[in-house]
């Protein structure tokens, strides 16, 4: 059984008798899902309480589960994971709508970065999403809940509807200018519920930190600690930095080392987690105390690290505690399209970051690209091809990875309103054709994938039932077709939510969703 496997870095509670039943799913295998730092913070916290009774459900495996469960929880990293939370649904014999509930069924809840961006496309298979960190948030949910744990469910939702970072799809009504036009307006069904809901942002001084580690997580034996939480460089598309600001840093000595220590005492794999980890303020100090001897056992890997921040000596600390490799994002090779992603990086630092990897004994090193990026010519794609080049001549023997993605829009980011550029998937067959052939290994992600995830992550609720559609069908872009083909006319093209660039007046399906930042400050930051 996996969970025998488990070693625990807290001790979970032993319910009082009127715990409320609650099951924490996470919509794929095992093995995925306790790789998430996000799903495991979140069950400790579920499990840390005496007032509610955990139990874990995957899609290959689970605990024993209450027979009436109150609540039950999803955290939800991966777009396409939909498919598995609609069947787990199926598998307790909870209808998949939620206007299909009764009150015997439990309130459905979700969270994590796909929901907190846009949760239109999900809206109408959960009761409630919690929109932000869970540091605060889950508490506050719980007591609410308890506050009318007996009431009926309509009062239950309304009552959490009051909640900062709690929204409640059903509460709010969106008119459309026509069946396949875009919105008119989404407002809340009366004046007691809150016209906007806030994410909620967790402003501590303590990061999250693996609370299991196990042999079998797909990063086996791994223990996980957040050096930083969002990115100070906010390139204009991303969604790692803009959703999650403003850019938090733990104290090395008073968070992060005891952190450190507590997850060396059950493994020797180290995992420092964040966008760009290496610009903590401290990272020099982190970086001093991991080069102890008495860490020399340490595998020790690094999320992400920023480009001009790659220096010998991190190269030779991350070597001599068995990395081969190091990940940097560079977006492009070209100097123009940086400036309009707001990437602060020349193509000097790209090269000297190569030459300091090999230096310090670095096997191989990954850089991010990515193709499509609003503005983008073809001559910006030729000098990828060209920076690629002169790494390789100026860094001999170090091995050279280039993944590439299709930009997607996301929103509560300043490219939000740009469409998927459809010269996407020919500039990637050219950085395959001119980069393999010079030994540089290429390594497309899918501009299939890429469609379909700009689809979700721009959707509103008229999605629900294209999903519900295409589970049967398959998850490839051929299916997602085949149900816009079968539901035309009752919404709007794949064009319109995928390609089309959108007008900076428009309502966007997110409107009454809040980031961290205004829609105004988004259009200042596009220019």
């Amino acid at each position: 059984m996996v969970f025998s496997s488990e070693r625990l870095l807290f001790t979970p509670a032993t319910p009082e008798a009127a715990a409320i039943p609650t099951i924490f799913a996470f919509p794929n295998q095992y093995s995925v899902g306790i790789t998430s730092l996000g799903y495991q913070v979140v069950w400790a916290s579920l499990a840390s309480r005496r007032d509610l009774q955990v139990s874990r459900l995957f899609t290959d495996c689970q605990e024993q589960l209450p027979a009436q469960p109150e609540l039950l929880g999803y955290s939800i990293s991966w777009e396409l994971d939909y498919v598995n939370i609609l069947n787990l649904l199926e598998l307790l014999a909870i209808p998949v709508r939620t206007t299909e509930r009764q009150q015997q069924h439990p309130l459905v809840f979700g969270g994590g970065p796909v929901l907190t961006a846009n949760p239109e496309p999900f809206a109408d298979f959960f009761d409630l999403i919690l929109l932000g960190d869970g540091e605060n948030l889950l508490g506050d949910f719980i007591e609410a809940y308890k506050e009318v744990r007996n009431a009926d469910r309509t009062t239950q939702l309304r009552h959490l509807a009051q909640v900062p970072g709690i929204y409640i799809p059903s509460l709010y009504q969106v008119s459309y200018r026509d069946l396949t036009g875009g919105i008119q307006s989404i407002e809340p069904v009366d004046e007691e519920i809150p016209p906007q809901v806030q994410k909620q942002t967790y402003r501590g001084n303590t990061l999250s930190a693996s609370t299991v580690v196990t042999e079998k997580a797909a990063w086996e034996n791994i223990y996980m600690v957040e050096v930083v939480r969002s990115c100070p460089e906010m390139c204009r598309f991303c969604l790692a930095s803009y959703l999650t600001l403003p850019f938090r840093t733990p104290s090395v000595t008073d968070s992060l080392i005891p952190a450190i220590e507590r997850g060396l005492q059950v493994t020797n794999r180290l995992g420092l987690l964040g966008a760009s980890v290496t610009q903590h303020p401290e990272f020099e100090l982190l970086l001093d105390y991991l080069c102890q001897p008495k860490y020399e056992h340490v595998r020790l890997n690094i999320a992400s690290v920023r480009t001009n921040t790659v220096t010998p000596k991190l190269a030779a600390t991350l070597a001599q505690r068995q990395t081969r490799s190091l990940t940097i994002a560079v977006e492009s090779g070209s100097e123009r399209l940086r400036q309009i992603i707001n990437k602060k990086l020349n193509n000097e630092e790209i090269i000297q970051a190569a030459v300091n990897a090999k230096a310090g004994g670095l096997k191989s090193l990954k850089l991010y690209g990515m193709v499509g990026v609003p503005g983008e010519e073809m001559s910006d794609v030729e000098q990828t091809a060209a920076m690629m080049q002169a790494i390789k001549k100026a860094a001999p023997g170090l091995r050279l990875t280039l993944g590439c993605s299709t930009f997607v829009p996301k929103a509560h980011t300043p490219f939000q309103w740009f469409g998927v550029n459809q010269q996407a998937q020919k500039r990637l067959k050219y950085l395959q054709k001119q980069l393999r052939s010079r030994g540089i290994d290429f390594r497309p992600e899918s501009y299939n994938w890429s469609v379909i995830q700009a689809l979700i992550a721009r959707g509103d609720r008229r999605l629900s039932q294209l999903l519900e559609l295409t589970r049967y069908y398959g998850d490839s872009v051929g299916s997602f077709r085949r149900a816009f083909k079968q539901l035309q006319g009752k919404l709007p093209e794949l064009d319109f939510y995928v390609h089309q660039d959108w007008s900076t007046e428009q309502v966007l399906p997110w409107n009454h969703l809040l980031g961290p930042l205004p829609q105004e400050t988004l259009l200042k930051h596009l220019t």
